[in-house]
C-alpha cells in the first residue's frame, strides 16, 4: 500500500500536479521539492487530525441549556453601626467563602419598609422536574428575603424554597410551572480525571454563559462533609449553583466553590458530586431538613511516622483526638489516640471520611467500629445519634508536687492529681512542667499530658521515668499527648 507524500496527495489534487512536475526535475532539487511538499503534508493531516479530535459542545448546549436558570435574590438591609457598603455582585462569593460581611447585628427600624435598601446576589440553578423543582447552592438563596427564578425564555418565576442545608451547600427550590425542559443525572463514579466537563451559569449575571475545561481530580476534601470535584473550568461569582456537565449532557456536579486569591477565577474551582447531591435533596424535599449521624469525636489525620510510631499497618484512618464526654463514642468504649480504621465495615481512608459515612447513618442505628489500639484491632459496638455541636470541655488544674526529670528528651513531669484524671477523664498519665530540647522541637509545652509512650500506656511519674531510661537515645519516640480537649500522637526525636 502507498504510503508518504503520495499517498496523501491523493487528496489533495493541486499537491499532487505539484509532485509531477518535481518529479520531472533535475534530482536534487526535485528530492528537496519532494521533501518540503511532504512535511507541508504531515503538517496539514496532525493539524487536522487534532482539530477532529476537539470535543465540540454545541449539542450539548443546546440540549441542556434550557433546564438551565438564572437565580435573583434579595434581602433587606440590615446594617451595623459603622458598617460599609458591600458590592452586591461580590455578595455570595464572600458570603460563600467566609469572609466578614456587615449582615445582621443591630435591628434596622425600617426593616419592614418596602422602601428600605435591598441586597441583592445572583446565582445559577438547573430544573430538575417538570413541576417546577429547582436544584441549586444553598448559599445562593442564604438570607434571602424574595428568590427569582429566569428561565432562558425570559419567564420569572418567585420562588419557594423547600430547603437548604449548610453543610453540603444544596437547596431546592420550586416554581409554580409545569413542562419545563430538565437536566439528565450522570453517574459520578464513571467520571474520570481528565475528562472534559461543561459549566452553564450566569457568572456576575451574564445569563447562559458556558466555559468548558478538565476534571482536575476527584474526592478533593475542602470540608467535613462532601469529598468535591476540583475542575479547571472557569467560575466566577454567579456560576454558583449551576450545572457541571460531562460530554454526554449529564449533571455530574452543582458548582460550588473557587479557589482564589484576587476574588476572580485562578484555575481551580469545585462542584458538589450530584449524587451527594440528589441524596440531600431527597431529604430536603420530604422534610425540609437534612438528618445526620454523630458519635461524638473529634478525628485527625494519621501520618506515615505516626502510622510507623503506632505499628498500624498503614497510614489511613481518623486519629481520635478527643471524645465527646457522654457521647455514643463514649459510651462505646473509644479512648483518645484510637485510630477508627472502620465504620460497619467500611474502611475510613481519609480522616474526613469518618464525618460522611457517620453523617450518612440513620440517628438511634446500631453501628460497629473498628479501632486500632495498642497494636491490635479491636470491635467497638456503637449507636449514632443526631449530629449536633460538640460542647467544648474546661482545662485541667495546675498540677502540684515535685517535677521528675528525664533525658534525652528535655521533659520535665509529674504525676496528675486525682482531680486532674476525673476532670481528663483518663485513667493514667503524666502532666509536663517543662518542655526543652527535643521535646520542645517536637511541639510539646508545659500542661501537656503524656498518655502512653511507643503504645505503652503511662500510670505515673515514675513509670514514665523507667520506661524513657530504658529506651535507645539515638531512637525516635511516639508519644499520645492530650493537649486540652484533644489527643495527638508526638513524633520526639532525640537530641543529636
Amino acid at each position: 500500500m502507498a504510503s508518504g507524500p503520495c499517498a496523501m496527495a491523493r487528496h489533495h489534487p493541486p499537491c499532487l500536479i505539484a509532485i509531477r512536475i518535481a518529479m520531472n526535475l533535475s534530482l536534487p532539487f526535485g528530492r528537496r521539492l519532494l521533501l518540503s511538499l511532504g512535511f507541508a503534508l504531515l503538517t496539514h493531516s496532525a493539524s487536522q487530525a487534532q482539530a477532529q479530535g476537539l470535543p465540540d459542545f454545541t449539542e450539548l448546549v443546546d440540549r441542556v441549556g434550557p433546564a438551565v436558570v438564572n437565580i435573583r435574590t434579595s434581602e433587606k438591609a440590615r446594617p451595623t453601626q459603622g458598617s460599609a457598603a458591600i458590592d452586591p455582585q461580590m455578595q455570595e462569593f464572600l458570603r460563600r467563602f467566609g469572609i466578614p460581611t456587615p449582615r445582621r447585628g443591630q435591628p434596622n427600624p425600617n426593616e419592614d419598609d418596602d422602601d428600605a435598601p435591598q441586597r441583592r446576589g445572583l446565582g445559577s440553578g438547573f430544573v430538575l422536574a417538570a413541576d417546577g423543582v429547582v436544584l441549586t447552592n444553598a448559599h445562593v438563596v442564604d438570607g434571602a428575603d424574595e428568590v427569582i427564578v429566569t428561565l432562558t425564555d425570559k419567564r420569572e418565576f418567585k420562588a419557594k424554597v423547600l430547603g437548604a442545608d449548610r453543610r453540603s451547600d444544596v437547596a431546592v427550590l420550586k416554581i409554580e410551572a409545569n413542562g419545563l425542559p430538565t437536566v439528565k443525572l450522570g453517574d459520578v463514579n464513571r467520571l474520570k480525571v481528565g475528562e472534559w466537563v461543561v459549566a452553564i451559569g450566569s457568572p456576575f449575571g451574564f445569563d447562559s454563559t458556558v466555559t468548558a475545561g478538565i476534571v482536575s481530580a476527584k474526592a478533593r476534601d475542602t470540608g467535613d462533609f462532601l469529598p468535591l470535584i476540583q475542575t479547571d473550568v472557569a467560575i466566577n461569582p454567579g456560576n454558583s449553583g449551576g450545572p457541571l456537565l460531562n460530554l454526554r449532557g449529564e449533571v455530574v456536579g452543582i458548582n460550588s466553590q473557587i479557589y482564589s486569591r484576587s476574588g476572580g477565577f485562578m484555575g481551580i474551582s469545585f462542584a458538589i458530586p450530584i449524587d451527594e447531591a440528589m441524596r440531600v435533596a431527597g431529604e430536603l424535599r420530604a422534610s425540609g431538613k437534612v438528618v445526620r449521624g454523630r458519635i461524638g469525636v473529634v478525628p485527625g489525620p494519621v501520618t506515615k511516622e505516626v502510622a510507623e510510631g503506632i505499628k498500624l499497618p498503614r497510614a489511613y484512618g481518623a486519629l481520635v483526638q478527643r471524645v465527646e464526654p457522654d457521647s455514643p463514642a463514649d459510651k462505646a468504649g473509644v479512648e483518645g489516640g484510637d485510630v477508627i480504621t472502620k465504620v460497619d465495615g467500611k474502611t475510613i481512608e481519609k480522616f474526613n471520611d469518618i464525618f460522611r459515612i457517620v453523617g450518612g447513618i440513620r440517628p438511634g442505628t446500631k453501628s460497629s467500629l473498628q479501632v486500632f489500639r495498642n497494636g491490635s484491632f479491636r470491635e467497638l459496638p456503637v449507636t449514632v445519634a443526631e449530629l449536633k455541636e460538640a460542647s467544648g470541655a474546661r482545662d485541667g488544674e495546675a498540677p502540684d508536687g515535685k517535677a521528675e526529670r528525664v533525658s534525652p528528651f528535655g521533659l520535665s513531669f509529674n504525676d496528675l492529681t486525682e482531680a486532674q484524671r476525673k476532670e481528663l477523664r483518663v485513667k493514667g498519665g503524666v502532666v509536663i512542667e517543662e518542655a526543652e530540647g527535643a521535646a520542645a522541637r517536637a511541639g510539646l509545652r508545659a500542661g501537656d499530658v503524656i498518655l502512653s509512650v511507643d503504645g505503652t500506656a503511662i500510670s505515673g511519674a515514675k513509670q514514665a521515668q523507667a520506661l524513657l531510661a530504658k529506651l535507645e537515645k539515638a531512637k525516635s519516640v511516639t508519644m499520645l499527648i492530650r493537649r486540652g480537649d484533644s489527643t495527638n500522637f508526638v513524633l520526639v526525636k532525640p537530641q543529636r
